[in-house]
């Protein structure tokens, strides 16, 4: 939730600067979009959403486990916010959606540090 630059823009229809987010997710951690992403978004993107560092390791958690994939932050926002947007009734549970999943750049030490964080407070 702390990286919403894009989001701000979507919203207020201009390019929006933010000081530099606190998140887990560091390919998130931008201060503004680039003029083309800003044109691409405006031209094809109607909603963002955020999602929390919680909901976040809980992803990779859940690739960790299910999957046996190791998923770094950033490349689980999407399917962090498509389960959110599934709680929250916007998207019908069982529908058919497509996730992309990108980024195994993740230290190895810092991965078993946020899975082992995530593990002792459920």
């Amino acid at each position: 939730e702390a990286g919403n630059d894009a989001q701000q823009s979507l919203q207020q229809g201009k390019i929006v600067h933010i000081e530099t987010p606190h998140t887990i997710a560091d390919g998130a951690q931008t201060q503004h979009l680039g003029n083309l992403t800003f044109a691409i978004m405006k031209e094809n993107v109607s909603q963002m959403i955020t999602v929390t560092d919680e909901q976040l390791v809980d992803e990779m958690k859940f690739f960790g486990e299910r999957m046996k994939m190791v998923v770094e932050p950033t490349g689980c926002l999407g399917l962090a916010g498509l389960r959110k947007m599934v709680k929250s009734g916007e998207v019908p549970r069982g529908s058919c959606c497509g996730v992309v999943i990108s980024g195994g750049n993740v230290d190895l030490k810092r991965y078993c540090e946020l899975i082992s964080s995530s593990l002792s407070s459920s």
